[in-house]
């Protein structure tokens, strides 16, 4: 702290040092802007407050200095005399703090090249001799210090400047995933009873994501993704135990595989408008924490990463998310699989489509708890994630499925309408920093619309329950353990003479997932796991399947 002498020296050499406090404001902490390289960048690019000051003309314009303060005269000697002393937009001058000496020496330089200036204007008649002869020893004293600073903002200037000529965008960031998966169906019969084929195969999938603001508070995605990995339904000829990057056909062709925009409107709604293939979590919490990782990271399969009801919609259309406060969320959305289609039976509302509405109660950063409704027309949840029995899938299977079990080969080809009411609570609770326990239930309505003068009208009963246990920083710090258990969609009732046509699934298959996701860098895991499906299609006279998988995940 700088203390008031008498000698006229003393009082002249106050002010200086007043002044480079001004020019380099900070906290009422010891001045940590300039004392390593990094708070020298941090003063490159700091805040609004740090940088914009203005230039002060007379002390009576600083709010926060009054005639009392010991220090007034010091600084209004500098104002007038010299004038190098400016403040914040704000017109306060925030003087009681600390300083290191760096910030002293960069202070100390922005007065000495005003007293420069005011001798090169012929007015060296104005500074006085013993002035002088203290800046000659100040500069001696702090040539070091001013040396290195003019090091570093030297270097600093030539790094921005590489930086300006090499940046991808101003408005425009770029992260991507790169995922290699090796599996193999160990064990198994398949849908129809018959052995399944013990296949081992390499895949990938690669998102390309270019996140675009342009107010800073608005979000434009553009993601491309290429994907070969395909799924093990031509060998099991069920839905169940599907990998979430798997594929029914992709050969890594870049597609644009994600088209969305958000912002805000107020302070607690989002608008988020989905151009092409929105997916539920763009909007949506689905209370899945550390499992939900959309396949790249987490849990391997769609049923073990979120709810299964969560697959009945994806498209283009629009959805919101308004907080009611601090504790509840309402998201609600509309998605379309044909917006882009002017055929009869297609477009924006005739279409195949989905509707959801959740309510989000969040009392506290551990507890979570989502109360869910989805109304969909001619989806299943195969629709952006397969899980579940051929019999719970039954417009994609009909569809899709060469190999359908015998009660529905019959019916194979129908393109049959459906109509699907479903309602879901999902419930996340970490019991502490490393243990994470995850649930969720699902109950669909769906009702066959057509017969197609083939098969009978009905109404199926599909049912679905897990329980995830997440283990953050298991043996490493970033690393994961995850262990999923639950019973994919499954027929538990069938109405009218759709009873008769194709039964309800006869058993109970268990979906058995665990994995443990090794953090090797910021930038790579390795996940090993297993997948034990007993049962397979909901048949206990199928032999269970297990499925080996290592995930290697690169991202950027």
């Amino acid at each position: 702290m700088i203390k008031p002498q008498k000698s006229r020296c003393a009082l002249w050499l106050s002010p200086v040092m007043i002044g480079a406090i001004a020019l380099f404001p900070g906290s009422t902490q010891a001045a940590p802007l300039l004392d390593e390289i990094t708070p020298v960048t941090q003063l490159a690019a700091s805040s609004t407050d740090e940088v914009a000051l203005d230039q002060v003309t007379s002390v009576s314009q600083l709010t926060d200095v009054k005639p009392t303060d010991w220090a007034f005269q010091a600084l209004q000697s500098l104002v007038e005399r010299y004038g190098c002393i400016v403040g914040y937009p704000d017109k306060t001058y925030r003087g009681n703090r600390a300083l290191s000496r760096y910030e002293f020496a960069a202070g100390l330089n922005a007065c000495l090249d005003k007293i420069q200036e005011l001798i090169a204007a012929a007015t060296a008649d104005f500074v006085k001799k013993e002035d002088l002869e203290v800046v000659k020893r100040l500069q001696e004293e702090f040539a070091a210090e001013l040396a290195t600073l003019r090091g570093r903002i030297e270097a600093l200037e030539v790094r921005t400047a590489t930086l300006e000529k090499q940046q991808f965008s101003t408005t425009t960031k770029l992260n991507g995933e790169v995922v290699l998966s090796l599996s193999s169906l160990f064990t198994g019969d398949n849908a129809r009873g018959a052995e399944a084929n013990r296949t081992t195969i390499v895949g990938d999938r690669v998102r390309l994501n270019f996140d675009t603001s342009f107010t800073g508070e608005d979000l434009l995605r553009t993601r491309l993704q290429a994907s070969n990995f395909r799924t093990f339904f031509s060998n099991l000829a069920t839905f169940e135990g599907d990998q979430r990057i798997s594929t029914l056909d992709g050969n890594n062709e870049v597609i644009v595989e994600a088209l969305l925009y958000q912002f805000p409107v107020g302070e607690n709604l989002k608008i988020i408008i989905e151009a092409n293939a929105g997916a539920i979590d763009d909007f949506t919490d689905t209370i899945n924490p550390f499992l939900d990782g959309d396949g790249g990271s987490g849990a391997f399969t769609s049923f073990g990463t979120r709810n299964a009801i969560y697959y009945l919609l994806q498209g283009t259309g629009l959805a919101l998310r308004y907080n009611l406060g601090e504790k509840f969320e309402l998201s609600a959305g509309y998605l379309t699989n044909d917006a882009n289609d002017p055929s009869a039976g297609a477009g924006l509302f005739n279409g195949s489509f989905g509707a959801i509405a959740q309510l989000t109660f969040k009392p506290s950063e551990a507890f979570k708890l989502g109360l869910t409704y989805v109304h969909a027309y001619n989806n299943d949840f195969t629709t952006n994630g397969a899980t579940g029995s051929n019999r719970a899938n039954l417009r994609s299977a009909l569809a899709l499925n060469p190999d359908l079990p015998d009660a529905l080969a019959p019916f194979g080809g129908l393109d049959i309408p459906t109509s699907s009411n479903a309602y879901g609570v999902q419930a996340s609770f970490q019991l502490s920093p490393k243990f994470v326990i995850n649930g969720w239930g699902g109950y669909v309505n769906t009702r066959t619309l057509s017969t197609r003068d083939v098969l009978p009208r009905g109404e199926l009963d599909i049912w679905t329950w897990a329980v995830g246990l997440a283990f953050p920083d298991l043996l490493k710090d970033g690393s994961l353990g995850g262990i999923i258990v639950g019973m994919e969609p499954k027929v538990t009732g069938i109405t009218r003479g759709l009873r008769s046509a194709i039964g309800s699934d006869r058993s109970t298959s268990i979906h058995i997932e665990a994995f443990y996701q090794y953090r090797v860098n910021d930038n790579i895991t390795v996940t090993p796991g297993f997948i034990w499906l007993t049962a397979p299609d909901m048949n206990d006279n199928n032999s269970d399947a297990i499925i080996g998988t290592v995930r290697t995940t690169f991202t950027f």
